[in-house]
Formats: structure tokens, C-alpha cells, sequence
């Protein structure tokens, strides 16, 4: 009796302190929509300028229209050539219409790939096109959904700080929806909480504004001073973040978030992880990606995670937790958020630098010893079980694109990456090479420890340099889309022809099937035992129980040639069927350029 009083007070401390991550989360591959570019479902609902009233650049064309969807991405339209700006300055104001029931009609597409999880980009209600700067918390985006009028409507009939007084709009009914049609599917489902910030339109911070210190909500900011009436001079200041004024952040004390912010989100929480407050969160999202979660105190995410594991235990939450010094291109070390109670995973950006220096790099490029070192530092960093489902992406809404990773080598990642940033940013298609160095790339993703995330239209030949040039609308197979032929500054560049990439889909589609149908992929010890600087070739080992997989890596634009000892009768590689056999227990084995297998 005592033995088994003993094992259950292990594993509720196991799930109180956080150490135990979601199962599902281990087999997951994930997909990053960012909604107002993946997707337009729905026409009648595209925004106005009505609707992007608060929003930066502040510019509103009287004779704006939304964006042709295929149309060249750094060409001007005739009404953007009017506001007399340059591309970067236009971009901003740009809608091209993406919608919930674009995401919706995309499930089937995403089953196809091999997709079993989706990390949206923000959705709740605000005037720009990210949705970073939110407006409310407790409504989606009305542009998303189905019938904008009416739900502003619904808006104006509640207390935004009463949640019994919040309704349900049709936006909000439709993002249900899709949550249901994800969970028929076995795809999980979960959504950007911006918490450190909101944007000037946030209905609290509106209340400030008007009525300055009489505001029931003055203690939920940072007012550095109020407005003086009896002054032409507006003296009304408060903490942005990073010094922005168009993100108000929420004031902290020493527990995170004060208590007005705190009661509103954690009731945020409660609304969308279990809409229908059955107690039953079949019907929510699966978890938070929590965004500039550094920017928060840590003891405030400790009582975010007691509160949606209480709701749904197998939720996930993985934070950005990125640059400790960017100025000086340092990552941060995420143990703190993983070792305690806190968060189940990151987003892995120091995952996708090691690849990127391994392989897209050539004159910084890195040995397969150096790659091999990375990896195992990040190991050795993070506990087993949250290593395990790290975000490893290779792309994001903040980062150059893959591909144009390959067509940009040796930069610092995310330094520079736009043409904006940098003249010298080459803005082309990969060529053929290239494009040999992304699947390689993806082939490594696919085959490492934590939980592989592809960025909406990598697997579909998308190119692009960081924000906002990786924001371009997806490119879909029954779409005719415009060359690419313009600069942003003019300069001379080839046309580029853009096309759904039906080949680079399908090697997704089989190195996620892949990793499906070996669990060692997803759950087994990573085993280097090749990393031949001299020849550029790395080889490790996935090994769970009895199963084990060997991944062989040839980072050259040559073929190449290893012997590998081994005491199987026989290796088939699971991407092209391939079998070899030894010879004296020793298999000859030739790669061709940028070429991987997995053999088993």
C-alpha cells in the first residue's frame, strides 16, 4: 500500500512541476499558418479601410483596394504608386484577404502533407495585418470570419471586462469550427498568445486614453505621465515595448503580470480552451505558443501553465525564447522555462542556425563534428523530455525563408535579411543547388530529436527574406501566379517563375511519412558515430527500444562514397526503397550531392 501511495504521489508531482510534456507532442510535426496570407475563403469579409483604422504605418488610401493574391510581390499597384512610397513603406498596409475558412478549405492539404499539428499566427481581433497589436482578446479577427458588420454589433453589446457579458460572434463560431474539422482530422490545434503587449486600440487602453487617471484601467499600463487639458502640448506617456508606443505593454510587479491584465487573460485562457465550460476541452485549442515570453516575469508563465493544465492536461505550450543579445548574434539558453514548471517547449531557433551553418553556409560553413557538437549542447542543455518536443523549425514569420536562406549564405541568421536591411540581399529563386541544399536541410529536420514545424509554403518552393518579405500570400497548385521580376529598389534581377513546387511536396510529404511510420524518428536517442570533416559527411543513429534508423549525410555538390560497417543482413533506404547488401559485413554506400538516406 505504501509502494502504491508512494508512485501516485510521483506522478502528481510529475504533472504538478511540469516535467511531463504532452505524448502527442513527441510524433508531432507541425505547420505555421500565418492566416492573412495562407488562405482567402471568403471574399465578402476582406478588410477596409475601416477595419485598419489603428494601424502602423498609419496610411490610409482612399483608393485602396485588397491585394491581386498572385500578383508580383514587390511590384506597386496603381493605388500604392499613388501614396508616393517605396515598396517597404506599402507593404504594411497591404491585405490580401486570408481568412479563417481559407484554412478550413486547406485542411484536406494539410492531412496530404502529413500534418498533425497547427500553430497559427495571431487571430484575435486587430486593425493590422499580424495581429500582434491586438484590439480584444475574447473575439477573432472579424476580417477572418464570416460577416464583419454583425459582429461589430456583438462588440458593442458587452463589457469587454465581464466575461459573462461576452458573446459569441461569427468569426468566433467559424474559428470553433475549424477547431472541430482539425480534431476530426487527429490535427491538433493551438494559437499565439500576445500577452507582454497590445496595440494602442486595445478597448483597456482606449479607456486610458480618454479618461487619463480617472481610468479604472490606469494600473494595468505603465503611464509615465497624464495628459495636461489645460496644455495645447498632449504630455500623456507610457511604456511601449522595445520603446514602441503602438505596443502598450502591460505593467508587472514581481509575480509577472498586475492583477487586472492577469484576471483578463487567464479568463482568455478559460474562453478558448474550453469554450463551451463543460469541463470537457474537446472543443478548444491544444495549447499556447506564447509570444516574447522572456519579456514576462517567469513566476507569472508558472501560474499560466497551473492554469491551462488544470483545463486540459495534455496541452502544450511552447514560448519564444530567442536572442539574448541580438546585436551581437547570441541565442538564449532556454533551460529556466523548461527545467521548472513552466513551459513544454521553445520555438528552436538555435536548432535551425545549427542547420543552416552545417549546410546552407559556405564560407562559415561548420564541420560535421561542429554541427554534431550544436546539437548535442542544445541536448545537453534542455531536459529529455522537453528536448524531445522542441519547435525545430527552419523558417518563421520573423526569419528569412528556407530557401532563401540557401540563396543568402554566411549571414548571421536573421541579420540582414532583407533588402531593406541589406542592398547586397539577393531577393532570386533558388537554382537547382539550392534547392538540393533545402531538401537536405528538411531531410535533417526530419530525421533529429524534437518535433519538426514547416512554415506555411516551404514545402511548396516559397522564397522570401525576413519580414515582410517571408509574409508573401501561399502559393497554391491551381493558382496562375505573375512572374517575379521587380526589385524593391529597382536593381536588376532574373523573372522568376512562380509555381507550386509539386516535387519539393512530395519529398515533405515522404520524409514526414517517413518519420510517422518509424517511431525512432520521433522518440528514439540521437547516436552520432560519422562526422568525417575531411569527406563533409555526418552520420547518427535513431534508436527507440529495438528500433533503430541510420541517417547518412553528404554535405558536398559531389557524390560520395562511404563504407559502412554493419551486422544486418541487409539496408533498405526508406526514401527511395533502395536495398544494399554487405560484403563482409561492410556496405558500400554512394551519395549523390546533398543527398540523405535513412536506412533501416
Amino acid at each position: 500500500m505504501k509502494k502504491n501511495i508512494f508512485i501516485i504521489f510521483l506522478f502528481t508531482c510529475t504533472i504538478s512541476f511540469g516535467q511531463r510534456v504532452p505524448a502527442w507532442a513527441k510524433t508531432a510535426v507541425w505547420y505555421q499558418i500565418f492566416p492573412e496570407r495562407f488562405s482567402n475563403g471568403d471574399k465578402q469579409n476582406d478588410p477596409t479601410l475601416e477595419d485598419m483604422k489603428g494601424a502602423w504605418p498609419y496610411i490610409f488610401p482612399k483608393d485602396f483596394q485588397t491585394h491581386p493574391w498572385t500578383s508580383d510581390w514587390y511590384k506597386l499597384q496603381p493605388w500604392e504608386k499613388n501614396t508616393g512610397k517605396d515598396f517597404y513603406a506599402n507593404v504594411n498596409i497591404r491585405r490580401y484577404g486570408g481568412d479563417i475558412q481559407g484554412i478550413i478549405d486547406k485542411l484536406d492539404y494539410l492531412k496530404n502533407l502529413g500534418i498533425t499539428a497547427l500553430y497559427l499566427n495571431p487571430i484575435f481581433e486587430s486593425p493590422s495585418l499580424h495581429k500582434y497589436d491586438a484590439s480584444m482578446y475574447h473575439h477573432v479577427d472579424n476580417n477572418f470570419g464570416p460577416n464583419p458588420n454583425l459582429d461589430r454589433n456583438i462588440w458593442e453589446s458587452e463589457n469587454p471586462n465581464n466575461p459573462d457579458t461576452w458573446k459569441w460572434t461569427t468569426a468566433d463560431s467559424l474559428f470553433l469550427k475549424l477547431i472541430n474539422d482539425c480534431h476530426q482530422r487527429n490535427i491538433k490545434i493551438i494559437i499565439d498568445g500576445v500577452f507582454n503587449h497590445v496595440g494602442t486600440t486595445f478597448w483597456a487602453f482606449q479607456d486610458v486614453i480618454k479618461n487619463q487617471e480617472k481610468s479604472f484601467y490606469k494600473n494595468w499600463f505603465t503611464i509615465k505621465s497624464w495628459d495636461n487639458p489645460e496644455t495645447i502640448k498632449n504630455e500623456f506617456d507610457y511604456v511601449g515595448w522595445y520603446g514602441i508606443k503602438d505596443l502598450p505593454e502591460f505593467r508587472e510587479d514581481s509575480t509577472g503580470l498586475v492583477k487586472g491584465p492577469r484576471e483578463h487573460i487567464f479568463s482568455i485562457v478559460k474562453r478558448w480552451m474550453d469554450p463551451n465550460n463543460d469541463g470537457n476541452p474537446n472543443d478548444g485549442i491544444d495549447g499556447w505558443r506564447l509570444d516574447v515570453a522572456e519579456m514576462v516575469n517567469i513566476n507569472f508563465w508558472k501560474d499560466f501553465r497551473k492554469l491551462v493544465k488544470s483545463i486540459n492536461p495534455n496541452a502544450y505550450i511552447t514560448g519564444e525564447i530567442w536572442w539574448e543579445d541580438w546585436q551581437h548574434n547570441k541565442m538564449m539558453n532556454a533551460a529556466p522555462w523548461l527545467q521548472g514548471n513552466t513551459f513544454d517547449a521553445v520555438m528552436n531557433y538555435r536548432f535551425t542556425r545549427a542547420v543552416k551553418k552545417f549546410i546552407s553556409d559556405v564560407d562559415s560553413q561548420i564541420t560535421p563534428s561542429a554541427f554534431a557538437d550544436s546539437i548535442l549542447t542544445l541536448q545537453n542543455d534542455y531536459p529529455k523530455e522537453n528536448f524531445s518536443v522542441l519547435m525545430n523549425l527552419l523558417g518563421s514569420h520573423d526569419t528569412e525563408r528556407l530557401a532563401s536562406l540557401t540563396v543568402n549564405p554566411d549571414k548571421w541568421y536573421d541579420h540582414g535579411g532583407t533588402p531593406k536591411q541589406d542592398k547586397s540581399f539577393n531577393v532570386r529563386k533558388p537554382n537547382k543547388t539550392e534547392r538540393l541544399k533545402q531538401k537536405l536541410m528538411v531531410g535533417v529536420q526530419m530525421t533529429m530529436p524534437g518535433a519538426p514545424m514547416v512554415y506555411y509554403g516551404d514545402e511548396a518552393g516559397m522564397w522570401g527574406g525576413d519580414d515582410p518579405d517571408c509574409r508573401k500570400p501561399m502559393v497554391w497548385p491551381n493558382l496562375i501566379y505573375e512572374d517575379e521580376a521587380t526589385h524593391p529598389y529597382g536593381f536588376k534581377r532574373p523573372t522568376d517563375k512562380v509555381a507550386f513546387d509539386s516535387t519539393l511536396f512530395k519529398w515533405y510529404q515522404k520524409l514526414i511519412s517517413v518519420r510517422k511510420d518509424n517511431i525512432e524518428l520521433s522518440k528514439g536517442d540521437l547516436l552520432f558515430f560519422l562526422k568525417n570533416s575531411k569527406k563533409n559527411i555526418l552520420g547518427y543513429k535513431r534508436i527507440f527500444n529495438n528500433k533503430e534508423s541510420i541517417i547518412i549525410v553528404n554535405n558536398n555538390n559531389f557524390d560520395n562514397q562511404i563504407n559502412l560497417t554493419s551486422s544486418k543482413k541487409r539496408l533498405n533506404n526508406l526514401l527511395d526503397n533502395k536495398s544494399y547488401l554487405p560484403n563482409n559485413d561492410k556496405y558500400k554506400i554512394v551519395l549523390n550531392p546533398y543527398e540523405i538516406v535513412i536506412l533501416k
